[in-house]
């Protein structure tokens, strides 16, 4: 028994955590370096089979609205989905024989994953799933997730300031709403001024953040395309491309690239 495997085995069992987690699996990753794999080998996540619906929130491409913090109760009840895959492999996947009645997309946020950190709706799957904790008001979730990865902190590092808007909306036309000022706010220069957001009747003002550097326009990819939603991408489908490289040696991580 080697030693990653020893150390895992010293994690709690999946019956002391109080969330809930599935997959399913296409085997499209290497899964020595598989998110999803890590956390069914520590017991945290539940394997589902093709043709097995699940009654939790399912983070899909095929879901027609983000999640939000409305579906708190789901999460809480029944626990969240993603699908494991290949980026590249997408049209392998037969979304029909999978997901549930509460399919979601998720909103704009930033991968912080070793393969695609700093790109744009790239998540994997651990980052997917933290995401959908976040965003249903369950921060603590996700850093215990998180935590299992060494480059778990800078996700919520990352996106911390968009998780924190997502978590105050109520229902996905509020986070469609943060989503769209935010990508707005990011293609205007950076001029110091602050947007509002209405959550429900309060007002939410965040002064943009954003460097000069981080406010290039980027391609106009909102919530409703598919092809840039995430549902937990293959860690593992660029590294042999990397040449050794931790991150990818093209990447300026000031300014997130196309996706898909």
């Amino acid at each position: 028994m080697g030693f990653q495997r020893r150390q895992e085995e010293r994690y709690r069992p999946k019956s002391d955590y109080p969330f809930k987690m599935a997959m399913w699996d296409f085997k499209h990753c290497d899964p020595k370096r598989c998110s999803g794999k890590k956390l069914e080998r520590m017991g945290m996540i539940r394997p589902l089979r093709i043709g097995q619906k699940f009654g939790g929130v399912v983070v899909s491409p095929n879901g027609k609205h983000p999640v939000c913090p409305n579906d708190c109760e789901i999460v809480e009840k029944y626990g969240a989905a993603v699908v494991e895959c290949s980026w590249a492999r997408l049209d392998e996947v037969p979304f029909s024989k999978i997901g549930g009645k509460n399919t979601r997309l998720l909103p704009y946020l930033l991968a912080a994953n070793p393969v695609n950190y700093g790109r744009p709706w790239r998540l994997n799957c651990v980052e997917a799933l933290a995401a959908c904790f976040c965003i249903t008001g369950h921060f603590d979730w996700a850093e215990t997730v998180l935590e299992k990865f060494t480059w778990g902190h800078a996700f919520l590092e990352l996106n911390a300031e968009l998780l924190e808007l997502y978590s105050r909306c109520t229902d996905f036309e509020s986070v469609q709403k943060v989503q769209e000022a935010w990508l707005e706010a990011k293609r205007q220069p950076n001029d110091g001024q602050n947007w509002t957001i209405k959550e429900g009747e309060e007002e939410i003002n965040e002064e943009s953040s954003e460097s000069e550097e981080e406010s290039e326009e980027e391609p106009d990819q909102l919530a409703g395309d598919v092809n840039v939603l995430v549902i937990g991408a293959a860690e593992e489908e660029k590294e042999e491309d990397q040449e050794g490289s931790e991150y990818e040696s093209d990447l300026d991580l000031d300014e997130p690239q196309a996706t898909l």
